[in-house]
């Protein structure tokens, strides 16, 4: 089991700009929002129309701003030392409670009749968070690489290869974020990339 545990990290007004940077992208493109963000996206695509936004929004309810409640209350009540969950412990319940809460998303959007395309993304989020839960168990690989390389494998799969480079980019720069922070060793970076395919190729198999 993984002895790991991330240093906590400056606060804005301490860091290096090189820090803040880092902060910058692991703040604003933690988990839950690109979760959010992804789920509009997909839900616009597979409508053409608002409705279809309409539809990811709901699906981000259960997958993203109900998690993310879920963690700024762990915080609050100091059950967790920060947003991120540094700490890999304690990572477990509030995973739990996420799963717990994409589990009730997925049977609604089926009894509403969802579009194809945000129910499959759903489950495929719930696949990858059960995968992510199953490692974090022992041993503390990067959820914020795995949401991002998920996102950005699906991303190209919907809207074509011209995004390839870009998703690229995008991925190794919240690997170096996460490795200018310390929170993560390269090797939990490299295999969090990886679980994040597993949602993508669910994703594939179910739209």
């Amino acid at each position: 089991m993984s002895t790991f545990v991330a240093p906590p990290t400056p606060t804005y007004a301490e860091a290096t700009p090189r820090v803040r940077a880092a902060k910058v992208l692991t703040d604003v493109f933690a988990p839950a929002n690109l979760v959010i963000s992804l789920l509009l996206l997909i839900g616009w695509h597979s409508t053409g129309s608002f409705s279809g936004v309409g539809w990811g929004l709901f699906g981000a309810l259960f997958c993203g701003i109900v998690p993310m409640g879920i963690i700024h209350f762990g915080v609050r009540r100091g059950k967790l030392t920060d947003k991120h969950i540094r700490v890999r412990k304690q990572r477990i319940a509030p995973l739990t409670a996420t799963l717990a809460s994409v589990v009730t998303g997925i049977v609604l959007l089926n009894v509403l009749d969802a579009p194809r395309e945000v129910f499959a993304l759903v489950i495929a989020m719930l696949v990858g968070l059960a995968s992510a839960l199953a490692v974090t168990v022992w041993w503390q690989i990067s959820v914020h690489n795995a949401v991002a390389g998920g996102a950005v494998m699906i991303l190209v799969l919907v809207f074509g290869q011209a995004l390839v480079l870009p998703a690229v980019l995008f991925v190794v720069a919240m690997g170096w974020s996460r490795r200018v922070l310390k929170a993560h060793t390269l090797a939990q970076l490299v295999c969090g990339t990886a679980l994040g395919s597993t949602a993508a190729l669910v994703f594939t198999l179910l739209r």
